[in-house]
């Protein structure tokens, strides 16, 4: 989730990133157990409902209830709807569409972030081309992550991944740091120059979020005032980690 941001980065200390990478793996389960419930037919409140059960059940709180007013325990987002999508039960999942699940889960105080862009039923070569890219982008990105490096060494892996395949870039929201709050300085966008911007710092907890499309740039806010979508009607994925900084490279937390 990518939306407001506070004013300071934030530095942890390894025992705190150990404590965030249990959170972490609860979001990581709720989002894998979210993807296992994907399929034609269901809505998207179902899908809603099993990622905020496995939340629960692990002792912790779904991050996104409630968070600057909304609604549900993740976003959940369909084709051209690329981030903040709102789960409801007359919205059905159907054979053919790529669907976004974005989880949160808060333990301990602390956060996890992670996303996902998952195929319903069978999808054209162009809709899975776009998901592989920017789940390759991800990974580029994190690879950036050791100290020394500056986050737009982060921002331009993502982006020249993203150029290279003839993707569009979300340009209007970003990845962020993220601790005991959501969202945390720095904003981290998925295009920009490298060796510029802030210094990355053993410490640093950033959430990498890629979000990509088969069109424009360009997104608008629907008036629910959450769900973006692209303006040309073209399909979006969205993949995101939460990651830290350490002196022995990137630590990926949001996994089981």
């Amino acid at each position: 989730m990518s939306r407001f941001f506070r004013p300071k980065i934030i530095i942890k200390t390894p025992a705190e990133i150990e404590q965030m990478r249990e959170a972490g793996a609860i979001a990581a389960r709720a989002l894998r157990l979210a993807g296992e419930a994907v399929e034609p037919g269901i809505s998207t409140l179902e899908i809603n409902a099993v990622a905020e059960a496995a939340i629960r059940d692990a002792g912790a709180l779904p991050t996104f209830l409630g968070y600057q007013g909304f609604p549900a325990s993740i976003c959940a987002s369909i084709n051209s709807e690329v981030v903040h999508g709102i789960p409801s039960k007359t919205v059905k999942l159907c054979f053919g569409d790529v669907f976004t699940v974005d989880v949160g889960a808060t333990y301990n105080e602390w956060i996890g972030d992670t996303a996902n862009t998952f195929a319903v039923g069978t999808i054209d070569a162009e809709s899975q081309r776009l998901i592989d890219v920017t789940r390759e982008a991800l990974y580029a990105g994190i690879a950036q992550c050791v100290p020394g490096n500056k986050l737009g060494d982060v921002s331009h892996a993502i982006g020249t991944v993203g150029r290279a395949a003839g993707l569009g870039i979300i340009q209007k929201y970003a990845g962020h740091g993220i601790g005991k709050a959501m969202h945390e300085d720095p904003s981290v966008p998925n295009e920009g120059p490298a060796g510029k911007g802030a210094l990355l710092q053993a410490g640093m907890v950033i959430a990498i979020e890629p979000m990509f499309t088969l069109g424009t740039d360009d997104v608008v806010e629907r008036d629910d005032g959450w769900t973006v979508v692209t303006v040309d009607g073209s399909r979006a994925a969205q993949v995101e980690h939460t990651v830290a900084i350490t002196e022995d490279g990137p630590l990926i937390l949001t996994e089981e």
